[in-house]
Order: C-alpha cells, then sequence, then structure tokens
C-alpha cells in the first residue's frame, strides 16, 4: 500500500476523507464536490458529527467520508488520534483510494507536517492485527494507497518518518501479543538475529548463558536458573556515523514472569507475557532506527529470560553477585527485572555509549502513580529528562518525570549485601525504589529508566500490546542528530 503527496483535491481518483466539526462543518464541506448536499444534511440534523463517528456519501461521480470531529475548541491531539483512527478502521477493508486534507483540521500548535507524520504512523499502527496463532486472519487489508493533499518536502519526510515508527511500533506489538511458549528468550534473539541480516550496517552479538557465566552476570543469571529456558543477553548495533560514540537502548526481556519462588496469584497472570515488553520496544526502535538510516550510530542490549519456580530457582534471602561486583540481596523473586537489568547495564558500559536508555515493565507502583497513560521517567541528568520529554510530546507518546534523589537511597540499602532488590519501604514508592537499584549501575554515563508497565499494553478482557514508547524513542534518537 502506498502513501504519498498530492498537491490538489482530486475527487475523481479518491474516497475522500472530510473531517468536520460539529459547530465549524462548512469550512469542511466547502472543498467537497457534494459541499451543497453535505451542508444541507448537516444542517436537518442528518449528519453525525460527534468525534469519530463517520458517515459515508456517495454519488455517481464522487465518494466522501465524513468523520466527526466534534467541538473544534476541544479539538486536541488525542481526539485528532481518535478521528484518524475512525477513518483509517473504515477504509481499510475496501478497495480504495483515499485522500486526507488536514490543513484546516489541525490541533493547537501543530503543524501540517506533524499531522502528516502523526497520521501515517497511526493509520499503519490500525493495520495491525494479530494473525499468527489463529486459523484465520480476523481482517484483510484492501486499501490501496493514502493520499495527503501538500507540497511541501517536509511532509515526504513526515511520512517516511510515520512509516518506520509505524513499522518499528508493529514489530512491538507483534513481540508481546505472542504467547510466551513461542517467544522465549531464543525466539528474541532469533528475531533479533533475522532484523539485523537485513540491513548492511547492522550487526549483532548474542551472549549465552555459558558467556554469562564468565563475565559474572549473577544477578541476571539468578533469574533464569529456575527455567528450562536458556537465557539471552542480544546486543543490536546500528552503524550510521562511523566512530562516533553510540547511544544505547536497554531492554528487560522477562519473556514469562511468573514471580519466582514469590508466585504471583494466578488471575491475570496469563499477561507476564508482556513482561518483555521493554525489550519489543527497544527491538521495535531499532528496526525504525534502520529502516531510516540516520547519521548516529546505536546500540540495542535486550536481556532475556524467563521467570520460573523450581528447585533450583532463587529464593528470598539469597545474595547474588552481580557482574559489576556489587552483592544483592533478593528480598523477593518477583523484583526480577531490576535484576537482569543490572548487568544488562553494566555490560552497556563497553560500548562507550553517550547516553543510555533503559525500558522495562518494572513496577506495578509506577501503575498506580501514573496510571496507564504517561510512562514514567527516572533519570540522572536534567538535560535528557527535557529531550525525553520533549520528544514524547512531538510523538503523542508522552511520559512523565518522576524523583531521583538521595532521599531514598536507605531504601535499597541490605544488612547482609550492598543492596536489596526490593524497597525497605514495602509498596510505598515502588517504582522509586526500583530505579534506585538501577541508579546503582549507571554511575558511568548519562542515563534514564523509562517504567512502561502502565503503557506497554492494555490490560483486561481484551489485552494487547500498545507499541510504546516506540514513538518517544525514536523521535528521541532522531532529535540527536
Amino acid at each position: 500500500m502506498k502513501i504519498q503527496l498530492t498537491e490538489k483535491i482530486e475527487p475523481n481518483l479518491y474516497t475522500q476523507i472530510v473531517f468536520a466539526f460539529d459547530d465549524q462543518y462548512q469550512s469542511a464541506f466547502a472543498v467537497c464536490p457534494d459541499s451543497l448536499k453535505l451542508s444541507q444534511l448537516a444542517e436537518q440534523g442528518r449528519l453525525d458529527l460527534s468525534l469519530g463517528a463517520i458517515t459515508p456519501f456517495y454519488d455517481e461521480q464522487s465518494a466522501t467520508i465524513v468523520i466527526g470531529c466534534g467541538n473544534q475548541a476541544k479539538f486536541k491531539e488525542n481526539q485528532f488520534k481518535k478521528a484518524v483512527q475512525s477513518a483509517i478502521n473504515f477504509v481499510k477493508t475496501k478497495e480504495v483510494c483515499v485522500q486526507f486534507d488536514l490543513q484546516n483540521f489541525l490541533p493547537a500548535n501543530r503543524d501540517l507536517a506533524w499531522a502528516v507524520e502523526f497520521a501515517t504512523q497511526t493509520g499503519l499502527q490500525c493495520f495491525y492485527e494479530y494473525h499468527l496463532t489463529l486459523s484465520k486472519p480476523q481482517t484483510v487489508i484492501k486499501l490501496e494507497s493514502i493520499c495527503f493533499v501538500g507540497t511541501d518536502e517536509t511532509l515526504n519526510r513526515a511520512i517516511i518518518e510515520g512509516k518506520a515508527t509505524a513499522h518499528g511500533a508493529n514489530i512491538t506489538k507483534e513481540l508481546g501479543n505472542l504467547p510466551p511458549n513461542i517467544c522465549t528468550p531464543t525466539y528474541l534473539a532469533q528475531q533479533a538475529q533475522a532484523l539485523a541480516n537485513q540491513y548492511d550496517n547492522c550487526s549483532i552479538e548474542i551472549l549465552e548463558e555459558s558467556d554469562m557465566q564468565q563475565l559474572g552476570m549473577g544477578s541476571l543469571l539468578s533469574v533464569s536458573k529456575g527455567s528450562v529456558e536458556p537465557p539471552k543477553l542480544i546486543a543490536l548495533k546500528y552503524n550510521g556515523n562511523g566512530d562516533e560514540a553510540p547511544f544505547a537502548l536497554v531492554g528487560k526481556g522477562v519473556t514469562f514472569d511468573t514471580g519466582g519462588i514469590s508466585l504471583k496469584p494466578g488471575p491475570g497472570m496469563d499477561e507476564m507475557k508482556y513482561d518483555m515488553l521493554g525489550a519489543g520496544s527497544v527491538i521495535g526502535t531499532f528496526a525504525a532506527i534502520a529502516e531510516l538510516q540516520p547519521k548516529l550510530n546505536l546500540v540495542v542490549v535486550v536481556a532475556a529470560v524467563e521467570n520460573m519456580p523450581a528447585g533450583n530457582a532463587s529464593k528470598p534471602g539469597d545474595v547474588v553477585t552481580s557482574m559489576s561486583g556489587k552483592t544483592i540481596e533478593i528480598f523477593n523473586t518477583d523484583a526480577e527485572g531490576r535484576l537482569i537489568l543490572a548487568d544488562a547495564l553494566t555490560y552497556t558500559e563497553r560500548f562507550n555509549p553517550k547516553v543510555v536508555i533503559d525500558v522495562a515493565t518494572l513496577t506495578g507502583a509506577c501503575v498506580i502513580a501514573l496510571g496507564h497513560h504517561l510512562t514514567a521517567v527516572f533519570t540522572n541528568d536534567a538535560d535528557l529528562n527535557a529531550q525525553i520529554l520533549k520528544a514524547g510530546d512531538h510523538s503523542w507518546d508522552r511520559a512523565w518525570p518522576m524523583p531521583l534523589t538521595d532521599d531514598y537511597e536507605p531504601e535499597v540499602q541490605a544488612g547482609f549485601a550492598d543492596i536489596r532488590n526490593t524497597g525497605s519501604a514495602g509498596r510505598a514508592g515502588g517504582s522509586i525504589a526500583a530505579a534506585m537499584f538501577l541508579k546503582e549501575f549507571t554511575a558511568n554515563y548519562t542515563w534514564a529508566h523509562l517504567d512502561i508497565a502502565g503503557t506497554g499494553w492494555n490490560t483486561g478482557k481484551v489485552h494487547s500490546a500498545t507499541g510504546r514508547p516506540v514513538g518517544l524513542l525514536t523521535r528521541w534518537l532522531l532529535n540527536q542528530i
């Protein structure tokens, strides 16, 4: 399917998508060949222009689909996204070419390039559907092309970046939605290898359990040892800028989390296949960057394990030694993500990175703090914090700053080791305690931690991965050029 630009409205070539506010519909219909008829219908109350409502209108010469946008004063980014989703979901199973004229339907303080990029990204993510373990596809995509009205060269770049970001987000969704008997640490390594093989300037290293033992990754291996699935440490590399120091993304890849000996409750445990979405999102971001080929270097490190209870599994009270040499007292085996990230963050030092951002579905406490709308950001650098928030706002994959002050340091101190893997204050400030633990392994570089426990997937009866924060991470990386 093509996504492209056109200089003017071509009603005889395209099915035209018209966005109309319920209080300003005349300006929308003025550009339509059916403007008089549509205005009459609206005045008669026969058009539903509430947000996301769809009214198809056909005559002998053209086809128009009116998408309601609600009240213009309330039309912001979330409303824009819903309107685009309604349009794409309506036409994606139809053998048509559609044309969007977005110029007069922009959220406040957004320009046409932003709208085209975001509409492209949103539209392509609407095409994603999970099929692998279903006997029949649920939907067959028939839409032939999407065309945006506009000629500015920046719009072509907006389409390219929107497409790549959507492709990366859809990879993340697929990895997350796969059942845990398919998406194992080995499977993640295989998918990463296949991705690296697609591009001449990409490469990969995969560490096996024996390699990790030689490196002294006692923290990571304390999580994986209760499972028959072997752990993998994956390092994907993209070289787009010679010998420049790379940016680094580190992802938590717990492909299934039972909690280990500190066993989780049964209800909802099936959603613990999503505990690898940190890994999925950094792999998806790598795919977007490899497609865009920007002038930067990137390393993506994925720590992939399965956390299972077994006779040889780690126990509460065990003390392990991390790759950094720090000893860790394990108070709860269900606080396993920070244990694997500790060694992954230490391993990442060898690449001499400019900046390191780790991504993890780390704490339920983060969901209590921020719900499911904003990703939590913890960082040791104020400039990096501002950059991440800016990238999140541009991509509408938003984040929120969290504290990381020395007030919380006593909470990760242990009696029988250097640090403990849970906060001593119990559930209070749990996401901050987890970030304080990770901070112990990041003293040698600029670092941020993104807790996506609330934003990585939609929970409930029909749960699914969201593809976040691929949009934020891709935009942040592109902003570094």
